[in-house]
């Protein structure tokens, strides 16, 4: 589902990047809510992997792309062991749930995977888009004026208060997280302060299975608003592509595997979509006017 609203920067990003979108002022932005998993049929469960695409447009033309998701931290180190991951985790079509021992052997060769999901696990899940914190997960390089260089990490942490989903009740309809968004956003604008952490010496930037340390310095550098919905027929959001690579000057990409990947299959799944026939979106237009 699309958003659009504006990112308004409090400046005290400006020592970190020289990156336009961090002095201070106010850029529009545009924007996809989703689930994770990629399938368009899926039911909202409480549980589920949220994602969050922004595109930022600066006033000097550049354009910043970001994909951010719900998970502390991602299950895998490398592509090579994400698509693994994928086929270990295939559902059996005699059973429509994966094979445990193809899930077990998945796991024995990948220890940090195990670590990755205790960590995932561990967090406490919301109750909607709304309140939930979106992170980056992957590492990359803030520059500022003077050509200091610093790895970082952002977050996008809610001002909206934060309740547990209710993951034990009964289930509240297939798109009740989207349902629920609607109706948020409608009511008021939703909001959250953009976070970056300032990584140190030692702190991993190729490995986005770890979380750096809780006590690194974190600096809020500015408020997203968002205060419009669409639905897929009408977005702009609907013909972007959120390749993490897209950056501008000021932001550049770090080690991480993982970025390259992302961009690659990103760039992949967006032509192939492009060339389907388009399918009447689970959101319209109707439940978008809706709000409530």
């Amino acid at each position: 589902m699309g958003v659009s609203g504006f990112f308004e920067s409090n400046g005290n990003g400006v020592r970190l990047s020289r990156a336009v979108v961090f002095r201070p002022g106010r850029v529009p932005v545009i924007g996809r809510f989703s689930l994770g998993g990629g399938q368009p049929d899926v039911a909202d469960r409480p549980d589920a992997v949220r994602g969050l695409g922004l595109q930022f447009s600066l006033p000097d033309g550049e354009v910043w792309r970001t994909a951010m998701i719900s998970l502390p931290v991602f299950p895998v180190r490398m592509p090579e062991a994400f698509y693994e991951l994928l086929i270990a985790s295939k559902p059996d079509p005699a059973t429509g749930k994966p094979d445990p021992a193809k899930m077990e052997a998945f796991l024995a060769r990948h220890p940090e995977t195990v670590k990755a999901l205790t960590v995932i696990k561990g967090q406490p899940v919301s109750s909607g888009f709304g309140n939930s914190t979106f992170r980056g997960l992957n590492a990359f390089r803030f520059i500022n004026s003077a050509g200091d260089s610093v790895p970082v990490r952002w977050l996008m942490t809610p001002m909206q208060p934060f309740e547990a989903a209710s993951t034990g009740s009964a289930p509240q309809g297939k798109n009740s997280l989207f349902d629920a968004l609607i109706a948020a956003i409608h009511r008021q604008p939703l909001q959250w302060h953009l976070i970056v952490i300032i990584g140190q010496p030692g702190d991993p930037t190729n490995d986005a299975s770890i979380a750096w340390p809780a006590e690194r310095q974190q600096v809020d550098v500015g408020t997203l608003i968002l205060d419009r919905v669409e639905s897929d027929e009408t977005s702009a959001a609907t013909d972007i592509n959120f390749d993490p690579l897209v950056l501008p000057a000021g932001i550049k990409p770090s080690d991480d595997p993982l970025l390259s990947a992302r961009s690659a299959v990103y760039s992949q799944s967006f032509r192939r979509r492009a060339g389907e026939t388009k399918q009447p979106s689970a959101i319209t237009s109707a439940d978008v006017g809706k709000g409530d």
